[in-house]
This record gives structure tokens, C-alpha cells and sequence, in this order.
């Protein structure tokens, strides 16, 4: 069995493949279109994907070759590495060992906003839940923490989303550059969400000593491109 028949054969569809790329899609299965300046969602993808508004379509392997501009079996071999396929060729050759590509500036920007909106959109998630789910039945209840959380932080992180999604280029490089270091302790907060339970929010969710709106140090953009990166 060939790379091409592995990855068909284990049924990875276009979504999963452009997913992994980072690319954003909503519960329409329609995302902005990589391929060309698209500024509202105009493809659809799921098994296959096809752009309303360039016209590019196909399967997975199709995506990641375009996406990455590469070959249609490197793409092969990428979606095999990614999702843990294995294979062999007719000479028996096994599938060689994930090769680290090397990032252009531009592109780990992608990649670090692309973990921005990815953090923070999860956050926001959870906020909401908390609101909802731990909001006090009566006027004389204690105020769960993680409600106290909510309403807090809430409104702050669905503006630095709105940034995200409509601010122009250099204000989301602004943004991902100086709020690196937040997103990352964001991150560390979702990790123990069940701490706020026991009386407390855990020391990873914005209140160590710096403002939940205060900006965090000029190096923390390039803590999310180093991570992002390796």
C-alpha cells in the first residue's frame, strides 16, 4: 500500500487536514479561503473543500499541497506523518521521519496568531459556561470564583478576539507581539480549570501580579513564534 491509498484509506478528509494547518472553521464548514484574499468565509470544507470564490477544490492531500506549496506526495507523507499513518511502498520503504521545515517570519506570525485566536476563543468559551453554569441562585449565595472569573475577564478577551478578527494587519501583529505572554498563561489556566472549585482561580489565571488588561513584556510575541516553531 502506497502513501496516496494509506491516507484515503484511513479516510482523513479535507476538514481534518486544514484544521491541522490552522485554518479556522465554523460550524458551517466554511473558513476564509487561504488561497486567495478572502476577507468572509467562502469555502466550504469537509470530506473535500471548494472555494466559492477562487474556485480551487479537492481532497485533503490537495489542501496541504496548496496550502504549503509542495508536492502532492509530500503532502502525502505529511498528512501520514500528522496523523500517525503507517505505510509501505512496493520496495517495502517505510515512511520516513517527520522533516522540520524551516518558517519564514510571515509565517510564524501565522502560526502564533492562529494559536492566539485558538486560546482565547477556548477561554471565552469557558467563561461563558462559568457565567452560566455557576451564577448565584439567590441574592444572599456566595459568589463562585470562577463566575467571579466570568465576569471579569469576559468582555476583555471578546475584544481582543474582535482585534483578531476585523483589526487590520499591524494592529493583530500589535496584539499577537504584546500579548503573547498572556495567551500563554491563558493557556496554562486551561489546563487546571477546576481549581476556581476549590475557593480559588489558581495562580495561572491572570492575577500573579500583573493586571488580567495590562500588557505584557515586548518579548512575549516571540515566546509564541519560538514556541511555535520548535
Amino acid at each position: 500500500m502506497n502513501v496516496f491509498e494509506a491516507v484515503r484509506e484511513n479516510g482523513i478528509t479535507a476538514r481534518q487536514a486544514a484544521e491541522r494547518c490552522g485554518v479556522k472553521i465554523n460550524r458551517n464548514s466554511m473558513a476564509v479561503c487561504p488561497f486567495h484574499k478572502d476577507k468572509n468565509p467562502s469555502m466550504k470544507i469537509d470530506r473535500r473543500y471548494y472555494c466559492f470564490g477562487c474556485g480551487e477544490k479537492g481532497d485533503a492531500i490537495d489542501f496541504v499541497a496548496k496550502f504549503y506549496g509542495i508536492g502532492k506526495k509530500e503532502a502525502a507523507l505529511q498528512i501520514a506523518s500528522d496523523f500517525g499513518i503507517t505505510f509501505e511502498e512496493k520496495r517495502g520503504r517505510k515512511l520516513p521521519p517527520k522533516r522540520k521545515r524551516r518558517l519564514s517570519p510571515e509565517q510564524r506570525f501565522e502560526r502564533a496568531e492562529k494559536k492566539c485566536f485558538r486560546v482565547l476563543s477556548d477561554y471565552l468559551c469557558c467563561l461563558r459556561k462559568w457565567q452560566e453554569q455557576y451564577a448565584p441562585h439567590h441574592a444572599g449565595e456566595e459568589w463562585n470564583p470562577l463566575f467571579c472569573e466570568a465576569l471579569e475577564k469576559k468582555d476583555y478577551i471578546e475584544f481582543l478576539l474582535d482585534i483578531l478578527f476585523y483589526a487590520p494587519l499591524s494592529e493583530r501583529v500589535e496584539l499577537v507581539t504584546d500579548y503573547g505572554e498572556e495567551v500563554l498563561r491563558i493557556e496554562r489556566r486551561m489546563e487546571q480549570p477546576a481549581a476556581g472549585t476549590e475557593g480559588g482561580t489558581g495562580k495561572d489565571n491572570g492575577e500573579d501580579g500583573e493586571s488580567g488588561t495590562g500588557r505584557a513584556d515586548s518579548t512575549a510575541g516571540n515566546m509564541v513564534w519560538r514556541e511555535q516553531s520548535q
